[in-house]
């Protein structure tokens, strides 16, 4: 199945394990206080978990550069971070609204048969009638189960269950779902 890590792939999903491609966690929200501490927005599930990787990718003139975070904390709905480097507030004032990334070598492994949402982005889907659908676009999380948005002829929401999910091939870059056309 696949897990969620509320990244997006700074290029193609289907290129699983072919690079070391950034995967957005989060982003630079605003300044806090005047020595250099920002405000991030964190895009885990859980608020935090972006700390537990170091170095940290933030991405300036189109190039990702390593950095790391000196210290965090927690303050009321958001995460308050001083970077290394980034030591007084005109200087961190030019972060605001930058991505925070890791290299998708620092995600955790997973076992066989599963996925990050990341490696799946990009991939057609195709039911077993041989009808492709589209591409799959991004992932909702919807509490019950993971739903994937595929763009093709039109928009469709389609479960990622067992039931539904046929399939994973990376090697033809494709989804097999058991899924009519007429849902």
């Amino acid at each position: 199945m696949a897990k969620n890590i509320y990244s997006s792939l700074g290029s193609e999903g289907h290129n699983r394990g072919a690079f070391d491609a950034p995967i957005i966690l989060g982003e630079i929200s605003g300044l806090f206080g005047v020595r250099g501490e920002v405000r991030v927005f964190d895009y885990s599930r859980k608020r935090g978990d972006i700390l537990k990787y170091d170095p940290w990718l933030i991405e300036r003139d189109g190039k990702w550069n390593e950095t790391s975070v000196r210290n965090s904390r927690h303050h009321q709905e958001t995460l308050v971070v001083h970077l290394e480097g980034f030591d007084d507030r005109d200087l961190s004032r030019t972060l605001i609204g930058t991505k925070v990334a890791i290299k998708q070598s620092q995600l955790p492994k997973l076992n066989d048969g599963e996925f990050y949402w990341h490696e799946l982005e990009g991939l057609a889907v195709i039911n077993d009638n041989g009808h492709e659908f589209g591409t799959i676009e991004k992932f909702i999380e919807t509490g019950a189960n993971d739903v994937f948005v595929v763009r093709g002829e039109k928009e469709r929401l389609i479960p990622y269950t067992k039931d539904v999910v046929i399939e994973v091939d990376f090697r033809r870059n494709l989804v097999l779902v058991k899924w009519e056309l007429d849902y």
